[in-house]
């Protein structure tokens, strides 16, 4: 099968460091693999969306020398196949309503588990809707972070699929799509590490293919956040491309000296001596 990699970023902000190194590296995997580089647009929580941050990503990826190799798919046109697997994994008996608020959970120790809620049923609000997490240990092997191992129950317990308002979770709409799209390997964050054991399983639910993973060390602020949650985390210039393609390549482990005039003229010559082994596995830190 051909390789088909992707970056999904989502229109949280403009693209900023830490997405850009994401962005780097899922594009030198697909093409030192020969396959193909695509580009998703998660963009299916609205209340989290920063208004016109969407076309500002879109625009950045080329000025970087990022270019997709087919059209964006964008997460908020397929509410129609999340409504599908929603549909499948209701007549499988995989999900159960739910009116559990946060403090109730907090309260009850903070997991919900065995479907079994603290919260009763209310008719006069719509439930959110969880999958069953059931007391297996689900291991996968990393292709940089070596060997995972994740007890769904203990670790996360039902998680949630469909929210109170109506709006599909990241863990289902990432498996969706990754399937729809035939993504082979999934190269992204290290802070997805920890999704990864629910996406398996429910992608054993739907029967659906399970990619192999690959986790790229995570870029923190000096206080330890990631940085798409810090105010550090400014945008990089896609007017002045290089320097932030040169850091996304050195944070990598990788050779950023190559001569270059442009972003391509440095991936293509990054990608000649690239190969997986070369990412470094390093403490997550950068200092912005």
């Amino acid at each position: 099968m051909t390789y088909r990699g992707r970056f999904a970023p989502s229109p949280t902000g403009s693209l900023h460091f830490g997405s850009l190194v994401a962005a780097v590296g899922s594009w030198l995997c697909a093409r030192h693999a020969g396959g193909r580089w695509l580009v998703r647009m998660e963009d299916i929580d609205p209340p989290r969306e920063v208004p016109g941050s969407a076309a500002d990503i879109l625009a950045a990826l080329p000025a970087f020398g990022l270019l997709a190799d087919e059209p964006v798919l964008f997460q908020s046109q397929r509410r129609a196949a999340y409504d599908a697997a929603f549909e499948q994994l209701q007549a499988g008996g995989h999900l159960f309503a739910c009116w559990c608020s946060r403090s109730e959970l907090a309260a009850a120790g903070g997991m919900h588990r065995d479907g079994v809620c603290v919260s009763p049923e209310d008719p006069q609000r719509p439930p959110a809707w969880r999958l069953r997490a059931p007391d297996i240990e689900l291991a996968f092997d990393d292709a940089l972070q070596g060997p995972q191992r994740q007890n769904l129950r203990e670790a996360v317990g039902d998680f949630v699929i469909r929210r109170l308002d109506g709006l599909y979770s990241y863990q289902l709409a990432c498996v969706v799509d990754d399937a729809y799209q035939g993504i082979t390997e999934v190269v992204r964050g290290a802070d997805l590490l920890d999704s990864t054991p629910r996406q398996i399983h429910l992608q054993r639910c739907l029967r659906l293919p399970t990619p192999r993973y690959l986790h790229l060390p995570l870029v923190l602020d000096a206080e330890g956040r990631k940085l798409s949650k810090s105010s550090q985390a400014v945008a990089v210039d896609p007017a002045d491309p290089l320097p932030a393609l040169r850091r996304a390549l050195d944070f990598l482990g990788l050779p950023a000296d190559a001569p270059a005039a442009t972003p391509a003229e440095l991936l293509a010559a990054t990608s000649m001596r690239f190969n997986p082994g070369l990412l470094r596995q390093r403490s997550n830190a950068w200092d912005v």
